[in-house]
């Protein structure tokens, strides 16, 4: 028979679970341990009661649960036992795993390495390239909202739906990438996402697998590459210069082995900003078609462009064949309203929504059809207008503040559109070595060497623009210069 100090219950005052619960699981883990074995007897509530240093009542109600559950059983007269239906657990095969040890299921041997630091109190972040949700048209949405919700509760229609997402709201993301980017979609060629991330990850999914290559640039959008990796395919990375990724680079990587896809952002190449232009576009389609490998197309930011209208992207030029073009209207509106969009061949719409059948269901009705009704009604075009001209102005903000405060110790080009500037620092500044300064200063930067793959070396940092007002974007700049010493 089992004897009560066997027990070693302690009841932690501080945490939220009730004390009964406490020792409900106290006895549950001495159960799985092997310490009480089936059929063993339990001391009595007020024995425990004492040995515990709590109300009897607590240890009446631990007991109860425990039955409740199976773990105990109760005999007239004889008292309180393990149920003598559980398996028998030897206890040296279950001994607590030492401190430090690794968790006791097997996780990826490879994590992605995708770090996130959050900015602290009082701290101006240059962040990648956000919007500023205080732009957000916010009674617009709350009023597309609601009437999406009186309107689904009324039809029945916030239940389960298409994968793909909602007809309505398909059929407005292919007639806006019809209208205003030359593309030629339906609705069976749209795959609504929850932002442009879960689309980068389905096409990994899709196309990516072990054995696979794909390629990308040697500065990249991090959270793509460790999506491709994620799904066993070989990253290859590419050089990129003023023009973007360079195709002869490419053409040499197809033919030192086969290419499942390459990953480009051709309008505004993350994270430097630079528009790959017209001709090296054709010979990427061209080697497309030569060697037999998939193009995913980012075009993150596409309605962000100042000096001219935005170049057609890559998928206006060429069938679905060999493209899967990704897109959002989360920076149009805010980030946290999760939309994004697959189009592609009919075929890869269906693959798409068959991988969302496992991880997502479908996504928000109620977010897609308030997101239906503002672009139907023009509401969204507006809207990009009016905060074109704002983001304009602080990228021209940041830009002379730059030149002004920092002066030879960067080197600042105009990007043509985005949300971000790419700036390379003089050779002697090392942006490692400045971490310490920065923070002490409550500023954060991004540096280049964030969008390395295998080591390529950078000196220099994507300063975005979009999440800050002037003011703010002036501050940011005045403690960066007093940061490096200025």
């Amino acid at each position: 028979m089992l004897r009560p100090w066997d027990l070693r219950i302690a009841i932690d005052r501080d945490l939220a679970v009730p004390a009964y619960l406490q020792i409900a699981h106290a006895i549950m883990e001495a159960i799985r341990q092997g310490r009480l074995a089936p059929g063993s007897a339990l001391p009595g509530t007020r024995e425990l009661a004492v040995l515990v240093g709590v109300n009897r009542k607590t240890i009446q109600q631990s007991y109860e649960e425990l039955m409740a559950q199976g773990w105990l059983t109760t005999e007239a007269k004889r008292g309180t036992f393990v149920s003598a239906l559980l398996p028998l657990v030897e206890p040296e095969t279950s001994a607590a795993a030492p401190a430090g040890a690794s968790a006791a299921f097997p996780l990826r041997r490879v994590a992605p390495n995708l770090p996130f630091q959050p900015a602290g109190a009082g701290v101006l972040m240059f962040d990648d390239g956000a919007p500023d949700t205080r732009l957000m048209p916010a009674a617009l949405v709350a009023r597309a909202y609601r009437r999406a919700l009186l309107e689904g509760s009324r039809r029945n229609r916030l239940g389960y739906g298409d994968p793909r997402g909602s007809l309505r709201l398909r059929q407005a993301v292919a007639d806006m990438l019809n209208a205003d980017r030359g593309l030629s979609c339906t609705a069976e060629t749209i795959c609504m996402t929850r932002g442009s991330q879960m689309g980068i990850y389905l096409a990994a999914r899709l196309l990516g697998a072990p054995g696979d290559t794909v390629v990308i640039e040697h500065l990249s959008y991090p959270p793509a590459r460790e999506a491709f990796k994620a799904a066993g395919a070989a990253i290859a990375a590419v050089g990129l210069d003023e023009q973007g990724m360079k195709i002869e680079e490419l053409e040499a990587a197809c033919k030192e082995h086969p290419v499942r896809a390459v990953y480009v952002t051709p309008h505004h190449q993350f994270p430097t900003t630079v528009v790959m232009p017209p001709e090296r576009r054709i010979r990427l389609l061209a080697l497309a078609e030569q060697y037999n490998f998939a193009i995913v197309e980012d075009d993150y930011d596409h309605e962000f462009h100042f000096t001219h209208r935005p170049m057609l992207p890559l998928a206006s030029a060429h069938g679905w064949g060999k493209l899967l073009y990704i897109g959002s209207l989360s920076k149009l509106l805010s980030p946290s309203l999760r939309i994004g969009y697959i189009a592609a061949a009919p075929e890869v719409i269906s693959r798409a929504a068959a991988e969302i059948m496992m991880i997502d269901r479908q996504g928000d009705p109620v977010t897609e059809a308030a997101a239906a009704d503002i672009m139907i009604s023009g509401a969204l075009k507006s809207h990009t207008r009016k905060v074109l001209r704002i983001y304009a102005q602080r990228r021209e903000c940041l830009a002379a503040a730059l030149s002004a405060k920092l002066g030879d110790r960067v080197e600042v080009t105009l990007p043509q559109g985005g949300l971000a500037l790419w700036v390379n620092f003089a050779p002697g500044i090392d942006l490692e070595a400045l971490a310490p300064k920065l923070r002490a200063q409550k500023i954060a930067i991004t540096p280049g060497q964030a969008f390395a793959t295998n080591g390529y070396g950078t000196n220099g940092a994507r300063l975005g623009f979009g999440s800050m007002n002037e003011a703010e974007l002036q501050d940011a700049v005045g403690r960066l210069a007093r940061a490096l010493g200025v």
